[in-house]
């Protein structure tokens, strides 16, 4: 699987993710959410890779997880991620 498949993949989930919250089946919504994700942050490990350059063999193996949090980290995110978490208030009102 190459970035456009993952990009593209994640869209095609995104629009059923759309549709089981239309149709308030929260737990499968919430289930395939976290593969939206996982394909959104692999495409983004991709793009990290550049054409004919042999990946570093421990970003490979990092890669190839299901752990949402491990792939924020190899996508590189992991600062914006917990910068942007400050930043926002998550408090129930």
């Amino acid at each position: 699987m190459n970035r456009q498949d993952l990009k593209n993949l994640a869209l095609i989930r995104l629009k059923e993710v759309e549709v089981l919250l239309k149709n308030r089946q929260y737990s499968g919504a919430y289930y395939l959410s976290g593969y939206v994700i996982e394909c959104a942050l692999k495409a983004c490990i991709a793009k990290q890779t550049h054409k004919f350059d042999f990946p570093d063999k421990k970003t490979v193996m990092d890669s190839y997880t299901h752990d949402l949090e491990k792939l924020v980290k190899v996508a590189k995110l992991d600062t914006q991620l917990k910068s942007l978490l400050n930043d926002t208030d998550f408090s129930i009102r």
